[in-house]
């Protein structure tokens, strides 16, 4: 068992690497074509607004603040959502459970849906684990609410009898995921050496399963 042990080790190491990278150059290219520009614009806008007043136009120069002071407000929430997205602060704060229950009513009220959620297994796991689980469904959410949208779904984490853990999202959609989102999902699962699964029957709705190893799911 052990050089097989340490097989999957490296493998998962080598994963982990790739995905960081991926994820470095994803935020750089949405840091770049996103708040940057948008701060850039702002900036533009600005010098436009002390040439309105310079040039004795003040109404002029308060419809161009009012524009930069929307595109600014606009900015700050995509760079809140993003923080939010890489690390949620009651992930770090309060735990993996309260973390998903916070997600679960947020999106629950804004999209009128009923999720059920049994996930309290999750804070007895490792930071990277729960990080890694916690992003798999909120992309699963999120993805889920595109392409339905639900009136139900439920969140289940629970151990295995091998020692392992599976976490189950279920959802109602009538609509068909995308083979890229779900491949997005896969490859995070991979990422924490999961093995992961998507049913999606004729009659509608979608079973995501991921399913963790007892030496990756990192119980403490």
């Amino acid at each position: 068992m052990a050089p097989e042990s340490d097989e999957q080790r490296a493998d998962l190491a080598e994963r982990i690497i790739t995905a960081e990278q991926d994820e470095r150059r994803r935020l750089a290219i949405f840091l770049h074509d996103g708040p940057v520009q948008h701060l850039s614009g702002i900036a533009l806008m600005l010098d436009a607004a002390l040439g309105a007043i310079e040039d004795g136009r003040p109404d002029d120069a308060r419809t161009i603040l009012a524009a930069a002071l929307d595109r600014h407000r606009a900015t700050i929430r995509e760079l809140r959502e993003l923080s939010f997205n890489i690390e949620p602060v009651v992930l770090r704060d309060q735990g993996f459970s309260a973390a998903v229950r916070g997600l679960a009513d947020q999106i629950g009220l804004e999209q009128a849906i009923a999720i059920e959620l049994d996930v309290d297994r999750g804070d007895r796991l490792g930071e990277k684990v729960q990080v890694g689980l916690y992003q798999i469904i909120r992309e699963s959410l999120s993805q889920a609410i595109r392409r339905g949208p639900p009136n139900r779904i439920a969140i289940v984490l629970r151990g295995l009898d091998t020692g392992g853990l599976e976490l189950l999202i279920e959802d109602d959609g009538s609509g068909e995921r995308r083979k890229a989102s779900l491949d997005s999902l896969g490859e995070r699962a991979r990422t924490l050496n999961a093995r992961f699964s998507v049913e999606q029957p004729p009659s509608g709705g979608t079973r995501v399963q991921v399913v963790l190893p007892a030496y990756a799911a990192g119980e403490t």
